[in-house]
């Protein structure tokens, strides 16, 4: 018993003397190697990126390697920036909150009357998760026009819209067929003239095969219990984009993160908007709360073949980011970890 307490005492010790990127190092050994998909880590701190780090690899069939510069598939931190579309419409005057759903598709079954753009971005909603919908014999991956047609062939919610928060890809589908119709863009072109290009993010896309390529692109596999690997890339939901469809980098999420500092996109009063929680303390594309004292906005990404979470300390300046190509596991433990080591025990 006392050698055992000694041994876990000398491990103690020795973590407690490693540097914090040697910790950091140890925190993400399940991503290294060249037969492991990868992971992209940027720790940013009063303007500047304090850490950056990448392990792995972004296509294993081809030896490519992770770099700042790969681009991942965000899946719903896409969210952030369907939403950001719509508050700058709303800036416009192009669009309401308010405004319902049968305001901007004249054909929606009645029900959509009773829906605003407000319930939508804070998923109180109600409508009817899509995935539930898709037949199990679908070969033919949805496209956001696809959940926008489910919706009308319904005709009625969860409950009744404003009253109950309940998390929804469909509506953030929906929401990138509203900036369709109110701007006369397609929801990819849409992005980029109003936010990717802007912001100089060159290997950010809202990826539509056959019509865009993603920039160093890394691909999503999934990790077994027995260590094999398996490409995992796709999968019958994967192209639809307002909930989840964004590709991005490490490099480009610096340039979004510090945007969101800044009028740059919309008035800091429209900000305010995205991060003020409503109902389970989400905003426009933000979930809100605080961890150990400090005020955080935050949201991860869950998709095949990939996990990712952003999260911000806005009073602090601070912001953890990471990306990783492989299913398993949730990365917003590490994020705290991470946000232990240069924030809270600074």
């Amino acid at each position: 018993m006392f050698y055992r307490a000694l041994l876990f005492l000398t491990i103690i010790l020795l973590f407690s003397c490693q540097s914090k990127e040697e910790k950091v190092d140890r925190l993400f050994a399940p991503y290294q190697g060249s037969q492991k998909p990868g992971a992209a880590l940027m720790v940013i701190h009063n303007g500047q990126p304090e850490l950056v780090k990448t392990y792995g690899m972004a296509d294993i069939e081809h030896g490519v390697s992770v770099t700042p510069q790969t681009s991942f598939r965000l899946a719903s931190v896409t969210k952030q920036f369907t939403a950001m579309c719509i508050m700058m419409l709303t800036e416009q005057g192009r669009l309401s909150y308010d405004t319902r759903l049968t305001d901007v598709f004249p054909d929606f079954p009645a029900y959509g009357n009773t829906i605003t753009i407000r319930n939508i971005l804070q998923h109180t909603s109600g409508l009817i998760a899509y995935e539930d919908l898709i037949p199990d014999t679908a070969t033919v991956q949805v496209l956001d026009r696809d959940v926008l047609q489910m919706m009308k062939e319904q005709d009625s919610t969860y409950f009744e819209p404003g009253t109950v928060y309940r998390y929804s890809n469909t509506g953030y589908a929906v929401l990138a067929m509203v900036v369709e119709k109110i701007s006369g863009q397609s929801f990819p072109d849409f992005l980029k003239e109003n936010i990717f290009r802007p912001l100089h993010m060159d290997n950010t896309v809202a990826f539509v095969k056959g019509v865009n390529t993603v920039p160093h692109r890394a691909f999503g596999y999934t990790v077994h219990a027995d260590d094999s690997v398996e490409f995992t890339d796709q999968s019958i939901t994967s192209a639809v984009l307002g909930d989840g469809g964004i590709y991005s980098s490490l490099e480009d999420l610096f340039k979004w993160d510090q945007a969101l500092y800044t009028d740059k996109l919309v008035s800091k009063k429209t900000l305010q908007l995205a991060f003020a929680p409503n109902l389970e303390n989400y905003g426009f594309g933000w979930r809100i709360d605080t961890y150990k004292g400090h005020r955080r906005v935050h949201h991860t990404g869950s998709t095949r073949g990939f996990r990712n979470v952003i999260q911000r300390f806005p009073d602090d300046r601070f912001t953890v980011i990471i990306l990783t190509n492989r299913n398993d596991p949730g990365v917003a433990p590490l994020a705290e970890k991470i946000t232990d080591l240069f924030l809270i025990k600074k």
